[in-house]
């Protein structure tokens, strides 16, 4: 009884079903699903609707990342038009096992930026992640950009702001895209990257202020 009360649909948005477990992680210290990073990922969407921009769900970038053969992935690649995007964001997570929903222990971001020509990754727990960012860098660098351009360099930001616990990765990866979203919404593109702003925006208090944030937003919309 208690497993089909915890998977009560509470809220569908755009393409993203939430169930009441995902509250139960909102309410206290525990580490962001999948689903939670979705629906973050597709409210920031609605927020900066711009065709410039591309927010990629956690299951399409984990896809990306482990898809076995090259024709598959150009298959799955094309339909999300990434070559067409400014800035592409990706969540990093480190699950080794394709067999396995929800696996892994860390979340990590990469964003490409196309005038810099640059993938960033940006990890809240020193690189913990730097293999598999550059392992996803490696699968979709050769369908970004511009097909003049040269190829995109990986950058690893070693000035990433960083969590002082075991589970809030996951929130340092909605709040760093969030501010990622409001560099390039403030037409600030042009002036180089976004590492002020994040540093500026993803502080230890308002990472902590996200998690309830976001708990208001579902409940609001639901």
């Amino acid at each position: 009884m208690g497993k089909s009360w915890a998977d009560d649909m509470i809220l569908s948005y755009n393409d993203v079903v939430l169930r009441r477990s995902d509250l139960d992680i909102l309410s206290g210290p525990r580490f962001l699903n999948d689903r939670l990073i979705e629906f973050y990922f597709s409210y920031l969407t609605s927020c900066y609707p711009s065709p410039d921009i591309s927010l990629v769900p956690p299951s399409i970038a984990f896809w990306i990342m482990n898809c076995p053969d090259t024709g598959s992935l150009r298959d799955f690649i094309e339909p999300l038009k990434l070559s067409e995007k400014k800035l592409v964001i990706f969540p990093i997570n480190n699950n080794d096992d394709v067999e396995q929903a929800e696996g892994g222990t860390h979340w990590s971001l990469l964003a490409f930026e196309e005038n810099a020509n640059v993938f960033v990754h940006h990890d809240s727990c020193g690189g913990l992640n730097e293999a598999h960012a550059r392992k996803l860098y490696k699968a979709v660098v050769g369908f970004m950009g511009n097909s003049n351009s040269s190829r995109a360099q990986y950058l690893e930001c070693k000035d990433s702001p960083q969590q002082a616990n075991c589970y809030d990765c996951g929130l340092y990866v909605a709040a760093t895209a969030k501010a990622i979203c409001c560099w390039y919404g403030s037409g600030q593109p042009g002036e180089g990257l976004w590492f002020s702003v994040v540093k500026e925006q993803v502080t230890s208090s308002a990472v902590t202020d996200l998690r309830s944030e976001m708990l208001g937003l579902i409940r609001n919309l639901q």
